[in-house]
């Protein structure tokens, strides 16, 4: 079972944080499903730092909704660091925040490849700099059921945003 106190404490941690920055934040979620987007509006006061979220679980919802190219979804997979950058900068463009964050991943307990095994999650986050984007992506590899594989996945996110604006 997914231990949800630990994330809503550190969604509660990310909301303060963004409020102290007067940052707004952005998700563009697949294998997580909403989970980012529910995190961080579970925290009070949520309303004045989050700006979007878009579960793009499809790939026809990827291309559409955040401009991820039809190729990058042909030649890499929707679960690559090519994907999620797209979708982290389309959540950006979209949404007008200062920062977004992107998740696809296997989370099983099928769909898993020799190349992409369950477990396998990319991760993107897109920070404006003022006229420019900044982007970052990496790959996790996590164990465990369907439920725990997508916890981790909010959890690495949450913090990922937090840090990023932070620095």
């Amino acid at each position: 079972m997914a231990d949800h106190e630990s994330i809503l404490a550190l969604a509660e941690a990310l909301v303060s944080t963004l409020v102290s920055s007067g940052k707004m934040v952005a998700t563009a979620e697949s294998c997580t499903g909403g989970w980012l987007a529910k995190a961080i509006t579970d925290v009070a006061g949520s309303s004045d730092v989050f700006a979007y979220g878009i579960v793009s679980y499809s790939n026809g919802a990827k291309e559409s909704l955040l401009g991820v190219k039809r190729a990058t979804i042909d030649d890499d997979g929707a679960v690559s660091a090519n994907a999620v950058e797209e979708m982290a900068i389309g959540a950006l463009d979209l949404s007008g925040a200062d920062i977004a964050v992107a998740v696809s991943g296997v989370a099983g307990p099928g769909g898993g490849s020799q190349e992409k095994p369950v477990g396998t999650v990319w991760f993107a986050w897109a920070v404006r700099e003022g006229a420019a984007v900044k982007t970052d992506t990496h790959c996790r590899h996590f164990a465990g059921d369907r439920d725990r594989v997508r916890e981790l996945t909010v959890t690495h996110a949450l913090q990922g945003v937090r840090e990023r604006v932070m620095k």
